[in-house]
């Protein structure tokens, strides 16, 4: 039997974000290097709720075919925004290892949910206006203001 790869996955919701994708894949190579794995990474450009990634589609393919033996990602919600532990669990009865490099947690249950909320609020405001329309776009930044103001509180 062939030995089974450690896969390194990256992902950031918004095309504006390709930046910190590039960063994180940098961050994900440079571990698994110095741990002397060959790695392959895989990235996706998508929300975390949106669970038809071709990355992630990919990802899981290769994990159910005993492709895998090590799963590498930056940050539990890297994986997904909900639903992470679906996939962990996955991973655990197919024996993958799962190597999560950052696992202290400093932001607070409020900025958490914060976070989760206007991730909702952008899919299916999207969904609801089209991404690129004015009013969703008008909306979003009204969200993203709140959740900054409530954060400063």
């Amino acid at each position: 039997m062939e030995a089974r790869k450690t896969v390194a996955y990256a992902r950031v919701s918004g095309h504006d974000q390709r930046a910190d994708l590039d960063r994180q894949k940098q961050v994900l190579e440079l571990y698994c290097a110095r741990q002397g794995w060959t790695y392959e990474v895989i990235s996706d450009l998508g929300s975390g709720m949106n669970y038809h990634k071709k990355g992630l589609k990919r990802l899981l393919d290769e994990i159910m075919s005993d492709k895998v033996g090590r799963l590498v990602i930056a940050h539990k919600d890297r994986l997904l925004r909900f639903g992470a532990e679906l996939i962990f669990a996955i991973c655990e009865a197919k024996q993958v290892e799962v190597v999560i490099l950052n696992q202290s947690d400093d932001s607070t249950f409020e900025e958490e949910l914060a976070k989760d909320v206007l991730e909702i609020i952008t899919v299916f405001s999207a969904r609801l206006y089209g991404s690129r329309s004015r009013k969703n776009q008008k909306l979003l930044e009204g969200v993203r203001k709140a959740v900054e103001e409530a954060e400063a509180e």
